[in-house]
């Protein structure tokens, strides 16, 4: 029960959050980007890719269910503006 308010309680505070359950990961790929790991998650039934950066190496998440929280974010590469998800809590349901 503490989870859902905690969770339901960051959603209040900010309102551009969204807070999705069950979510099937099609793909998890990690990736050092200076002293961080960006790991780059696609899941089941979503175009965009979701991601999240960790000091340490994370357990594999392929095939896995999770409940994320997560807000919309773009990136310019190459002049290109891409939309991607930043995830801000993720959990193995």
């Amino acid at each position: 029960m503490a989870k859902k308010d905690k969770t339901k309680q960051l959603l209040e505070q900010h309102p551009d959050l969204t807070h999705s359950e069950q979510m099937k990961v099609v793909s998890h790929v990690q990736r050092e980007d200076d002293e961080w790991l960006m790991n780059t998650l696609m899941l089941e039934g979503h175009d965009v890719p979701f991601r999240f950066k960790r000091k340490k190496r994370y357990r594999s998440l392929q095939g896995a269910q999770v409940n994320i929280t997560y807000y919309p974010e773009t990136e310019i590469v190459a002049g290109m503006e891409f939309e991607y998800m930043k995830i801000v809590r993720i959990r193995q349901s």
